[in-house]
């Protein structure tokens, strides 16, 4: 029986599992992200960062953390919606909420083996690369689906009224 409110975690179950998996000699990947409105270039990314480990742990920015970072209107899901949806995913094993601006303090609580984040990053410049590299992991950047966006998305419906649902 699914239940997709067993894969979001909070900080210290996560920690909690993240370890056991260590411990069982498990890769951790992790990557995060806001996932406002999911479209196919999530799906493609999150799908190619899977299959680089064993277990994916999605760091998801509450609503707060995205107000602040992408302006009042947003987000346009709530962070629960968000974070259900995120784990309806087959291939995300974890949803870990973070309230900071970056994922930082939540990379260095986790200490994944791989950091993943889309080719649109360089990889020096990826928030938390010197956690992951100096606990032994890797940095690696994917290529994004081009032309998915949800700001794109959000655009197109507020400028072409006759689309919307």
């Amino acid at each position: 029986m699914f239940n997709t409110t067993n894969k979001i975690f909070s900080l210290d179950n996560a920690i909690e599992m993240s370890l056991k998996w260590r411990e069982e000699g498990h890769k951790t990947v992790f990557t995060n992200g806001c996932f406002d409105l999911v479209h196919l270039g999530h799906v493609d990314y999150l799908e190619k960062a899977a299959n680089l480990g064993d277990h994916l742990i999605l760091g998801l920015n509450t609503d707060d953390s995205i107000s602040r970072l992408k302006g009042p209107s947003r987000p346009v899901a709530d962070q629960h919606s968000r974070a259900r949806v995120m784990a309806g995913f087959a291939f995300i094993s974890m949803v870990v909420l973070f309230d900071e601006d970056t994922p930082y303090e939540l990379i260095s609580q986790l200490k994944p083996d791989i950091l993943v984040k889309g080719d649109d990053y360089l990889a020096d410049n990826i928030v938390g690369a010197d956690i992951v590299r100096e606990n032994g992991g890797e940095v690696i950047t994917i290529p994004l689906v081009e032309g998915y966006s949800t700001s794109k998305i959000i655009n197109k419906i507020i400028n072409d009224k006759t689309n919307i649902i």
